[in-house]
């Protein structure tokens, strides 16, 4: 369209000449441009799959659901960052398809959750949602639904044969090579931060009878932190110390199928605040080794509290020391555990072979303020301490462990449970 631009005079003049002639009508188009509005929806994404190996620095945010799909190792000293309140969701696999999350020597995962907006790691089949701490449709009940967390360091472990390295359980070696080894000599080893994190429904079979534990812990160092971790309905394990010098603070375990905290191969560090709840197929509450190698090394457990379940009559047992255990265990309340088998044998804190008895009699092996609560029909502390090789005065000595207890002072401090997905779902009253 030409546009003609006339001056006012002109103008002017054209409507005086045609006055003279006739009446001239003058009809103005207007031109309308209409601009078209277009409205572009953009899907967000919520879910990230996640199935190969972690090489360098990677960050899993709240904002998305992260789907574990098989073994991922974090390698090459890579750090793996996971924000406060991210739900990780593992796919289902048994053996080598099993889906499990290692961080290897040298590499460190920085896992920092809070008590409003822990780190849940749990199962594909968990309808929790983005911004919830606790799906519905599952419970202590459902185990062996996907792997677990394995972290692995560079501190001492004790090894048969004095071996400076092993390869953990849980991690093959005709697939995966080295990266499942764990030891070395950095007592003070950092494999990075674990605060505030809940475990479920893990301990997928990789084995006839090799499940994977809720946490593992082989040889982590006293440089990393862990402190408030919750594992529920685990298969195997609840948490486990393979040699190793880390200290862990509030230690949650419910409902496991072996033992609720599990040590080996010379752990050095100190356990402080703990409860161990059993649930219907649970073994022990606790189960202690020792060094397997020349290299000695003493745990210490305490402030712990052991919570045995009634209707568990087929295992169900307080404390199992074993294989050349050494250590010290104090501060501990036991309470609700009956009895085992067809015949509710007593439920016993047990010195199981020779090793671990001679260690007892030489002073490393220590137990010190104990509370039991006894079962019905149970008058005496000392029926629950039994020595099987019958060679020392464990037995009689059980006496004196309790002898300083005050009541109501022994135990956990359970109100720093309060967080837990187990306090939520069980109502603990935590």
């Amino acid at each position: 369209m030409k546009k003609i631009i006339w001056s006012l005079a002109t103008v002017t003049a054209i409507i005086a000449a045609a006055s003279c002639e006739k009446e001239t009508v003058v009809e103005i188009e207007k031109e309308v441009i209409v601009v078209d509005t277009v409205t572009t929806e953009t899907e967000v994404q919520t879910t990230i799959t996640v199935s190969d190996d972690i090489t360098t620095d990677v960050t899993w945010t709240a904002d998305k659901i992260v789907t574990l799909d098989g073994r991922v190792f974090v390698t090459e000293g890579a750090t793996l960052t996971i924000e406060p309140g991210t739900i990780i969701k593992a796919n289902a696999g048994s053996g080598v398809n099993a889906s499990v999350l290692i961080v290897t020597r040298g590499s460190k995962i920085e896992a920092v959750g809070t008590a409003t907006a822990p780190i849940i790691f749990t199962s594909s089949a968990d309808n929790i949602e983005l911004g919830e701490t606790a799906g519905t449709n599952l419970d202590q009940n459902d185990r062996g639904l996907w792997g677990g967390l394995i972290i692995l360091g560079n501190a001492p472990a004790s090894f048969d044969g004095d071996a400076e390295s092993a390869q953990i359980e849980g991690v093959p070696t005709d697939t995966d090579g080295d990266k499942g080894l764990y030891g070395g000599s950095d007592s003070a080893d950092d494999s990075g931060t674990l605060q505030y994190i809940s475990i479920r429904h893990g301990g997928a079979l990789i084995g006839e009878g090799n499940e994977i534990n809720g946490l593992t812990l082989g040889a982590v160092g006293t440089g990393t932190t862990v402190d408030n971790i919750e594992v529920v309905g685990n298969v195997d394990d609840g948490v486990e110390f393979f040699g190793g010098s880390v200290n862990a603070t509030n230690l949650f375990v419910w409902a496991q199928g072996d033992d609720g905290l599990d040590i080996d191969q010379a752990y050095s560090g100190t356990i402080d605040n703990a409860v161990v709840i059993q649930g219907g197929i649970s073994d022990h509450a606790l189960e202690i080794d020792g060094p397997e190698g020349s290299l000695q090394g003493g745990f210490t457990l305490t402030n712990a509290t052991l919570i045995g379940l009634t209707d568990n009559v087929e295992n169900g047992e307080i404390a199992d020391y074993r294989s050349n255990a050494q250590g010290t265990t104090n501060n501990i309340l036991v309470t609700n555990f009956t009895g085992v088998g067809t015949d509710l044998q007593l439920s016993d804190i047990e010195l199981d072979n020779e090793g671990v008895a001679a260690n007892y009699t030489a002073g490393s092996l220590v137990f010190t303020n104990w509370e039991i609560v006894l079962p019905e029909g149970v008058t005496a502390s000392s029926e629950v301490f039994n020595d099987t090789t019958d060679s020392t005065t464990f037995e009689a000595d059980a006496t004196t462990f309790s002898s300083a207890v005050t009541e109501g002072t022994i135990g956990a401090d359970t109100s720093a449970f309060s967080w837990t997905y187990a306090n939520t779902k069980a109502s603990l009253g935590f």
